[in-house]
């Protein structure tokens, strides 16, 4: 049996938004073994994704470590992978291209760079979508796309009655007011005006909970909102997406668990600001909607409410 081999070091969003391209991956090569290259914060998730038969772990130490470098070539030229499928497309797996494949063309190295036609800009063309763009380049390298352009993300959750039992969570609406500090341009600022609002219409019919990650703790404090942990710790990633598939409803702004909740099919809104445009990343699903506004300091409470009642089922 032969070997493909699939990059993806990250993010969190990209990873759920690339789930379809490695489905369809395995579905065009289900006589190959399919290896991903990822990074420690998803190497322990990826070995659960149903399409990957191996996951080697990438630790992305700094390129003049000649060390490094060596033994990581060493370890993905063993398994003489027929071809490789770079859907992380950045300059550091093309610098891995110059030293695997440094004269394949998309037959053996499938790519953002390879699969353009000269006449394309490579910068024009990562305005497009994520997703159009996972399936340009993935119907250009010959492949049938089922499930690029609708990934599915459920296949990361796991178990989590023990946590929903003892946070006595049935019917619960889930709020994810954080944000990286370096894109505070992405923060929505009335969390809490919205939760008042919530309680007045709906009273105690939905729990109002979070589930901050590891450096959203103290923030979550200042949230009027029940934060869901493990053992006081922040929820692993296939807790967290089970947490989502199984709300009533998601409200957050533009970060990894929104992108989870767009590709686990949750009923839930995302906003935006002028800081990109949510067709931009592909987040728009049939039950999932963004809000987009110019100023996210200018979107009131009451407008989210108003479009979370007229979704909520």
């Amino acid at each position: 049996m032969s070997n493909i081999l699939i990059i993806k070091h990250g993010s969190l969003g990209d990873i759920a938004q690339a789930s379809g391209a490695i489905q369809d991956i395995f579905e065009n090569h289900k006589q190959y073994k399919i290896f991903l290259l990822t990074t420690k914060p998803y190497y322990e998730l990826f070995k659960k994704n149903p399409y990957i038969h191996h996951v080697i772990l990438d630790k992305r130490l700094p390129r003049y470590n000649l060390i490094y470098l060596y033994f990581l070539m060493k370890e993905i030229k063993k398994y003489k992978f027929l071809k490789v499928f770079d859907l992380q497309n950045s300059s550091r797996t093309n610098f891995y291209k110059k030293i695997l494949f440094p004269n394949a063309n998309f037959n053996i190295w499938s790519s953002s760079i390879t699969i353009l036609p000269s006449d394309k800009d490579k910068t024009e063309f990562d305005k497009d979508s994520v997703l159009d763009r996972f399936n340009f380049q993935l119907t250009k390298s010959g492949l049938n796309t089922k499930n690029t352009l609708k990934p599915d993300f459920s296949w990361a959750c796991q178990n989590i009655d023990e946590i929903k039992k003892r946070y006595d969570l049935k019917k619960y609406i889930l709020l994810f007011p954080f944000c990286s500090p370096h894109l505070t341009v992405k923060r929505w600022p009335y969390y809490n005006d919205l939760i008042k609002l919530i309680l007045s219409k709906f009273g105690d019919e939905y729990k109002l909970i979070t589930a901050p990650g590891p450096k959203e703790l103290a923030d979550a404090k200042e949230i009027d909102a029940t934060p869901i942990l493990d053992n006081d710790k922040s929820l692993g990633i296939s807790q967290l997406a089970t947490l989502i598939k199984d709300s009533s409803f998601v409200v957050a702004n533009d970060t990894g668990p929104a992108h989870i909740a767009a590709h686990v099919g949750a009923n839930g809104l995302t906003l935006f600001g002028k800081h990109i445009s949510a067709s931009k990343v592909s987040i728009e699903r049939d039950s999932f909607k963004p809000i987009q506004v110019e100023d996210l300091n200018k979107l009131s409470a009451e407008k989210v409410l108003e479009r979370l009642s007229d979704n909520l089922v």
